[in-house]
């Protein structure tokens, strides 16, 4: 059984798996589902048709699955999907999708967002991300597996974000990441690779030759980006594969090149 303080309001319509605890001051709304033993510490929102996934936490005066930040939002049936083992620290915002975006907001498996961090409208946020203190991700953004996004950074919309990549702190990230990359600044540019994250990862060391090789392509090569791209073709390992894939796939924003 679900163990629920005297002082949580539940909505008629409100699906509480077994072994959650909603604590004092909580509000749940009516479309809202909660996984197994999901925890509300206290004075935390879920509103919306939100789904939350088995195991996760939210902490103290989180809003999740509140209406978009957008003014083209009318008030359309829109969803938000977080899936199991997530942290959600103090303060965090999270935002159902819009229509014109897809409908969908959608957090993976074993995130963790810090403290006062937000995620907008329509962003699809893969598993293992970490987005830090005071964060900021932009409508329409895609953060894939393993990212790391330093404090006080902020996430231009439509921007997407490669497997593995990591944003240092106070950084304003405009156009797409690689797979991998590091970035930095107020007005980030691509610096390298994100070296520390591939060997915590377990990535074997002529794989990470690899891709430092391709990263020197990259920065290096003759032509345009793009072209440099290309001259990653026909190469057999994941990794370089991977950010070849992803040059090659549907952007509306530019990529940050490397320096």
């Amino acid at each position: 059984m679900p163990d629920i303080h005297p002082s949580a309001v539940v909505a008629d319509g409100a699906v509480i798996g077994e072994g959650c605890v909603i604590g004092p001051l909580c509000v749940l709304g009516a479309q809202v589902v909660l996984g197994a033993r999901v925890t509300l510490k206290s004075h935390v929102v879920v509103t919306g048709d939100t789904h939350i996934g088995d195991d996760t936490t939210i902490f103290q005066f989180a809003v999740i699955g509140e209406i978009p930040q957008d003014l083209k939002f009318g008030g359309e049936d829109t969803r938000l999907r977080i899936g199991a083992r997530n942290r959600i620290r103090e303060h965090v915002t999270v935002n159902c999708g819009t229509a014109g975006g897809g409908g969908l907001t959608q957090i993976g498996e074993d995130c963790l967002l810090m403290a006062g961090c937000h995620v907008a409208h329509d962003c699809r946020i893969g598993n293992r991300v970490i987005v830090v203190n005071s964060s900021a991700v932009a409508g329409h953004c895609v953060l894939e597996d393993d990212v790391i996004v330093g404090g006080l950074s902020g996430i231009h919309q439509f921007v997407r974000i490669g497997q593995g990549a990591i944003i240092g702190a106070l950084s304003m990230v405009t156009n797409d990441v690689i797979p991998h990359g590091l970035v930095m600044g107020p007005r980030a540019t691509l610096e390298g690779l994100n070296l520390v994250g591939l060997k915590r990862r377990g990535m074997a060391r002529a794989d990470i030759a690899a891709l430092r090789r391709a990263y020197d392509i990259l920065r290096d090569g003759e032509g345009t980006f793009h072209a440099r791209a290309e001259a990653l073709d026909g190469t057999d390992t994941v990794a370089v594969r991977q950010i070849l894939d992803f040059i090659r796939g549907d952007s509306d924003r530019s990529f940050l090149t490397p320096h």
